[in-house]
C-alpha cells in the first residue's frame, strides 16, 4: 500500500510565497544597479564632477525640510479647580488643521477625552483627582497647514 503525500499546511505556503517574493526582490535590485550605474554616464553629468552634482543636491530643498515648515505645535495654559471637571478647547491658528493633541499636568488630573473639534481645533476633558488643590495644566495641539 502506497502512503498519501501530504499537502503543505497553508502556513507553510505562505511562508514560501514570502520567502519567493523577498528573493526575488533583491534579484531584481541586481538587475537594476547596473543600469542606474550606465545612467550615470557623462552625458547625464553634463561634465559636472560628483562634489559639484553633491553640492548642487544639497542645496534642494528635501521632503524633511518642507515638511517641517508645515507641522506647528500650540500650547496654551490651562488650570483645574480642586475636584473639579473641566472641558477646554485650544485651536490651530487661521488656515491651520488640527491633527491631534495633548496634555500635561503637574498635579493628578485625569484625561476624559481627546478629540478633534471640527477641523481647526482641538477639545480636552480634564478632571482634577485631588479635592485638596487646584492643577494647572498645559495642552498641545498639533496643527498642519
Amino acid at each position: 500500500m502506497h502512503g498519501r503525500i501530504k499537502l503543505p499546511s497553508p502556513a507553510l505556503t505562505v511562508a514560501s510565497i514570502a520567502l519567493f517574493v523577498a528573493l526575488s526582490g533583491t534579484a531584481v535590485a541586481a538587475g537594476v544597479v547596473p543600469l542606474a550605474k550606465r545612467a550615470l554616464s557623462a552625458d547625464t553629468l553634463k561634465g559636472k564632477s560628483p562634489a559639484a552634482l553633491l553640492r548642487d543636491a544639497a542645496a534642494q530643498p528635501g521632503p524633511a525640510s518642507s515638511a517641517a515648515g508645515l507641522v506647528t505645535v500650540k500650547t496654551q495654559a490651562d488650570s483645574v479647580a480642586a475636584g473639579q471637571y473641566k472641558e477646554t478647547t485650544i485651536a490651530c491658528d487661521s488656515g491651520r488643521k488640527a491633527i491631534s493633541g495633548g496634555f500635561w499636568s503637574d498635579g493628578a488630573v485625569l484625561g476624559t477625552g481627546s478629540r478633534p473639534m471640527g477641523d481647526t481645533a482641538w477639545q480636552y476633558g480634564l478632571i482634577n483627582l485631588d479635592d485638596a488643590r487646584g492643577a494647572s495644566a498645559t495642552l498641545y495641539v498639533v496643527c498642519v497647514g
